[in-house]
């Protein structure tokens, strides 16, 4: 982007912040205060606060897309790849193609004429003859772990939490019997509002004392809840037990679908972490 005219300075757009020269030609190491309110600057702000709602938009976008593990169009991919935010997200996420989910690849392109380009498992790049793709959930990777080192070969980094995300599957012996998983339950909070707080900045919502992560799997919606807590935000309380329903029915351990297991067991943990940790001079 160009150096546009501020008064006796220029501005500009430097890694998404707002940089200043002066007449000399010299970047001076901050934006002079008395042009905060100049015409040109405060445009250039408010295009970096557009560009950073657009940027989580896309990775937020991205995320529903592997959590679902929802078809893309490669049309839609091709036309959105040119926009440096959205490829940010999207290369170098596992996709695959066809009904057996078998992963075809790193992403690394996609165009009208040649389709999604990737690196495909033995390291060549090649361009896949596909109308739709997919971004699959880390869960249904049955070849996880080699993937992950492929990815460390090829220096993959990627902004959407696939491959390194935290994983949980459902044990064979599930009790079918039981509706809730006790695994992360009496995580003590001194007050409240700092597990909501915990809650809410991890991007769960929270209705009736609960913590929700709405997953859809499979084509259905699920809800994974843990219990948080519905009295006063001050007062002291601790985490329950995971449990799922889908249409506000609990579902039996047994019949929770693979990725909202995951999902759940992930919110569970993340808000067990952070938990009141009492040390020894505590207990004394």
């Amino acid at each position: 982007m160009g150096w546009i005219r501020a008064g006796d300075y220029e501005v500009a757009l430097e890694d998404g912040k707002v940089v200043c020269r002066n007449a000399k030609g010299r970047q001076l190491k901050s934006v002079p205060g008395k042009l905060a309110d100049d015409p040109a600057v405060v445009g250039l702000r408010q295009l970096v606060e557009w560009l950073e709602r657009h940027d989580r938009a896309c990775l937020d976008a991205v995320e529903r897309w592997m959590i679902g593990s929802l078809p893309v169009p490669v049309a839609v991919l091709a036309r959105v790849w040119p926009d440096p935010a959205w490829q940010r997200v999207l290369r170098d996420l596992v996709v695959t193609t066809g009904e057996d989910g078998a992963p075809a690849g790193f992403l690394r392109g996609a165009d009208p004429e040649r389709g999604v380009g990737i690196v495909d498992p033995d390291g060549d790049t090649v361009h896949l003859d596909a109308r739709t793709i997919r971004i699959p959930h880390p869960v249904l990777l049955d070849d996880l772990d080699d993937l992950r080192e492929f990815a460390v070969e090829l220096g993959v980094e990627q902004r959407v939490q696939q491959l390194y995300r935290e994983v949980w599957h459902r044990p064979a012996d599930v009790d079918a019997a039981r509706t809730g998983v006790e695994e992360f339950a009496g995580g003590r909070y001194d007050q409240l509002r700092f597990l909501i707080g915990r809650a809410t900045q991890l991007g769960y919502q929270v209705r009736g004392g609960q913590a929700v992560c709405t997953v859809l799997d499979g084509g259905r919606e699920i809800e994974a809840r843990m219990w948080l807590g519905d009295y006063d935000g001050y007062e002291s309380t601790e985490t329950g037990s995971v449990a799922w329903t889908e249409d506000g029915t609990a579902l039996t351990l047994d019949r929770v679908p693979p990725v909202a297991w995951s999902e759940g067991m992930r919110m569970g943990a993340a808000l067990y972490a952070g938990r009141t940790i009492e040390t020894t001079e505590d207990a004394a």
